[in-house]
């Protein structure tokens, strides 16, 4: 792990290379999993909000989950995630452009109907944020659905953590990601000697 400032970042985030590949996975990481994406507690009143325009282009599975059960759920770690349709598989806010599968909540976005854009945790993703007792740590989740996005990356040489560029910023704020490039330069620097 590297200390940058109080977040640390696994080497990970550096060494790997990565890229999403949608016309491979085809957003799989929307569609498949245990749990749906973690939520931080102010984004349930974001989502809550967001959710009239974000409809217009969720399935009518999704609209019936959020409908019954709401914008968000507590999982089995007693963390906030959005629902799952049928409590498994596809998240409730998916949509679908072809056969990829989008976030509603992103469309919306790109369309200019909300400034929400996202919950950070999808935004972020291949990275997961863990918060420990004095440090917050980011980690890469690894999961075979992004085995193109790891071919992409590496012909474009693009590392994890430049890929996600906007949500680090998003998260963490511009300063702490000079400081992430800054370090990340000194990291291949002693790597070449």
């Amino acid at each position: 792990m590297i200390a940058i400032d109080d977040i640390l970042i696994s080497e990970e985030l550096f060494r790997k290379k990565f890229a999403c590949e949608l016309s491979s996975c085809h957003g799989a990481c929307c569609v498949e999993g245990e749990s749906g994406a973690p939520l931080e507690a102010e984004e349930i009143d974001l989502m809550k909000k967001v959710l009239p325009v974000a409809e217009t282009y969720m399935t009518p599975e999704g609209k019936k989950e959020i409908a019954s059960r709401g914008v968000y759920e507590i999982d089995s770690d007693g963390d906030f995630v959005t629902p799952l349709i049928n409590k498994k598989g596809a998240c409730a806010f998916v949509s679908y452009d072809g056969q990829v599968a989008k976030c509603s909540i992103e469309r919306a976005w790109a369309a200019g109907k909300t400034t929400f854009r996202k919950p950070v945790s999808c935004h972020l993703y291949p990275i997961r944020v863990e918060k420990l007792a004095y440090y917050t740590a980011l980690n890469y989740h690894s999961w075979d659905v992004c085995k193109p996005a790891l071919a992409l990356g590496k012909k474009l040489d693009v590392p994890v953590f430049r890929f996600l560029k906007d949500p680090l910023i998003r998260r963490f704020g511009e300063a702490w990601y000079n400081k992430a490039e800054e370090t990340y330069e000194a990291w291949i620097k002693i790597r070449k000697a």
